[in-house]
């Protein structure tokens, strides 16, 4: 995802001159080419990230269009209060991006490890979160957010997932992806979970149960019609993050759950239940432990007891 932001966000800069790149002193091997052709529109401020969001939000007053840039919890959680203060207070055109969401960096540990900023970004004023699926999403969520004024925060995956969407695939911030229709069950992902909610979605399918998934890619603002919709076509709502369980996805399709007057659906939120663990290891590694393989999904959402076409008559959480 990251090759794809940066490669979009170059095109874009190429014919509007607001456009600026500000970096925490990271990007090598990415920002070279943004660097080599608008030198005078990039900063690299160092490893002073609270100092990164203060320059790009005097910028952006001037009329700018900034792009911060890091990894981790460094452009988020380090420098919150800049992001509030001088960025969400002042509706400024800022896009904080991170790379690496979720348990991107898990060698490095739980400093590195971003299984909060959704949440948090979530409850800043003005602010819009959109964490991509795949590469397609990337792109077009770069374009997306150089269009719409105010905060944005951009959350990318540090891998390489396979490519869900075609090239020409329409893209509108606060409006989810149908990538499968499904009846029986709906599968809401967000960031790098879309692989894993196709794999869930395709063993279910051989199991005779219809599999909806939506690719969540805007957390907020969050299309509520598509929730709605979910919960009263399907037996069951499956929420997918690689994200804490308080805060992010699930916590905002609750919400939107809370709201219908008889929900008929059973309600599932897949996200890590303890992000601070002491375990070090790869990402693949820290998924497995956190049950957000494809085989954990596949198991638990087979404890619900679907049966294709049944009626729909309870929910649980």
């Amino acid at each position: 995802m990251r090759k794809e932001f940066f490669n979009t966000l170059l095109q874009l800069a190429r014919s509007d001159p607001r456009i600026f790149l500000v970096v925490g002193d990271v990007g090598y091997s990415f920002v070279e080419p943004f660097v080599e052709e608008f030198p005078a529109r990039y900063l690299n401020v160092g490893v002073a990230e609270q100092n990164m969001i203060g320059v790009s939000a005097g910028l952006s007053l001037c009329g700018k269009v900034v792009f911060c840039y890091s990894i981790g919890n460094f452009p988020t959680l380090r420098c919150l209060e800049q992001i509030r203060n001088d960025v969400c207070y002042h509706n400024a055109n800022v896009k904080i991006v991170s790379t690496g969401g979720g348990l991107g960096y898990a060698a490095l540990g739980m400093t590195h490890q971003v299984t909060e900023d959704i949440a948090v970004m979530r409850a800043l004023p003005n602010m819009t979160v959109i964490a991509p699926g795949d590469s397609v999403e990337s792109a077009l969520a770069t374009t997306a957010i150089t269009q719409r004024p105010g905060p944005c925060y951009l959350r990318l995956t540090r891998e390489n997932y396979p490519i869900i969407h075609k090239d020409n695939q329409a893209f509108e911030i606060g409006k989810a992806i149908t990538v499968r229709a499904g009846s029986d069950i709906a599968l809401i992902s967000t960031g790098g979970m879309l692989n894993a909610a196709v794999q869930v979605a395709e063993l279910l399918e051989k199991d005779g149960i219809s599999a909806r998934v939506l690719s969540m890619h805007t957390i907020k603002p969050l299309d509520s019609e598509a929730v709605t919709k979910a919960a009263t076509e399907t037996q069951a709502v499956v929420s997918m993050e690689e994200h804490g369980s308080i805060g992010g996805l699930g916590s905002a399709v609750s919400e939107v759950l809370s709201q219908i007057d008889e929900p008929k659906s059973h309600f599932l939120n897949i996200s890590i239940a303890d992000p601070f663990t002491k375990v070090i290891g790869s990402q693949e590694y820290l998924r497995n432990l956190h049950g957000l393989t494809v085989e954990a999904i596949y198991r638990r959402i087979k404890e619900l007891d679907l049966r294709p076409g049944a009626s729909i008559n309870s929910r649980t959480s």
